[in-house]
């Protein structure tokens, strides 16, 4: 059985993820959402809340949510991989930019765990563009994000932002 992983801190989850989530079903039996809770950024949720719409959204998945776990994890990504049994790490690209991270990040797990790959996947033409930075950014100042998020992100972020801006 194949199990892959696509991490992420998912502050929020977007259209552009579940893309990438419902590619990555087709070249893996088993996939793990794994919202991360150490990033080194200051999410606007808590890994709870980040964890609980991933899962709310990935219900609209149909037949395939049944093969679709979610786990928040902290720590080593490559150690959480060899914990949840998974063998493939799938990383989006959205633009060049990301590429020299996202490999060094990928040379790096594969140094650390040489039996886990790392398998890249191109934001669609359509989602190419989207980014939860800007996402929050975009909410925070009251702007329509209906086309980035589902209307239950969407009722989150605004809520959140609503309360600060208060």
């Amino acid at each position: 059985m194949r199990t892959a992983i696509y991490p992420g801190t998912f502050d929020p989850i977007t259209v552009g993820h579940l893309d990438i989530i419902k590619r990555a079903l087709h070249i893996t039996d088993r996939l793990i959402v794994a919202v991360a809770l150490d990033t080194g950024k200051e999410p606007a949720f808590d890994i709870t809340m980040r964890t609980r719409l991933v899962k709310e959204d990935l219900v609209n998945l149909g037949k395939d949510s049944n093969r679709v776990e979610v786990k928040g994890f902290s720590g080593l990504l490559v150690n959480f991989a060899e914990e949840t049994g998974a063998n493939i790490l799938i990383r989006g690209l959205r633009a060049v930019s990301d590429f020299e991270y996202e490999f060094q990040m990928a040379c790096m797990n594969a140094r650390l765990k040489p039996d886990i790959e790392t398998i890249f996947l191109t934001a669609s033409e359509d989602t190419h563009f989207i980014s939860s930075r800007f996402v929050k950014q975009i909410a925070r100042l009251g702007g329509d994000i209906s086309s980035f998020v589902s209307p239950n992100v969407s009722k989150h972020l605004q809520a959140h932002f609503s309360a600060i801006n208060q």
